[in-house]
């Protein structure tokens, strides 16, 4: 999607903020909307890419102005309401006003380490040879979809080099559109830095892991 969220090499928002590893939150309430979010995930109704795209789909003034966990927060109120998990009112007062929906179990305490360490793997087999080996170079098409995508601007139309194929992994790009079952070879391709960000750039290379549709041969 190009929203505000794709802010790859944007000029105007001034130095990133280091912050020390082990600030991972700011306050109680982000513990808690970490957690919430975590929990509402384990309820199989959604997936990584989904939530992701919940979290897009905010005006771009809003998502600049928005804290890291409010972006969590603001897609997890979408999802829940898609999901019917709960009312949009209900988000507004506070106040449950509908009874538990049919099927839905918590994680009990017990499993949740468990949970969180398994994850879920993406990895699939498919039928497709990949279209690229290592060494090859390619070009980001240049594509503007209107949905969630992980082909961020700054990397489309620019030529790199392929290090490394990770076999087919679940299409994020359909993923978030509820189409489960896609999936596509994945590749590392790395970009000289002078290609991305012109002749004043740093030396070095940036690596991205891009889905074979983002691909063709340059």
């Amino acid at each position: 999607m190009n929203g505000a969220h794709d802010m790859g090499g944007m000029h105007g928002f001034g130095a990133v903020q280091d912050e020390p590893e082990d600030d991972r939150f700011h306050g109680d309430w982000e513990r808690r909307a970490f957690a919430l979010t975590l929990a509402c995930g384990g309820l199989g109704r959604w997936n990584i890419d989904r939530a992701r795209s919940a979290r897009e789909q905010q005006p771009p003034a809003r998502y600049l102005e928005n804290t890291y966990y409010e972006q969590w927060l603001h897609g997890l109120e979408v999802l829940l309401v898609e999901e019917g998990l709960v009312t949009a009112e209900e988000l507004r007062t506070g106040k449950a006003t509908q009874p538990k929906p049919a099927g839905v179990e918590p994680i009990h305490a017990d499993r949740v380490v468990k949970a969180l360490q398994q994850g879920s793997p993406y990895t699939r087999e498919i039928n497709e040879a990949p279209r690229f080996a290592i060494g090859d170079t390619v070009r980001v098409r240049v594509d503007h979809p209107t949905g969630h995508t992980r082909a961020p601007r700054y990397v489309r139309g620019r030529t790199g080099t392929v290090v490394l194929h990770h076999g087919a992994h679940v299409y994020a790009d359909a993923s978030a559109r509820g189409e489960h079952g896609v999936a596509h070879h994945l590749y590392n391709v790395a970009f000289d830095a002078a290609e991305l960000w012109g002749a004043q750039a740093q030396d070095g290379a940036v690596h991205l892991d891009l889905w074979e549709p983002y691909l063709e041969r340059a």
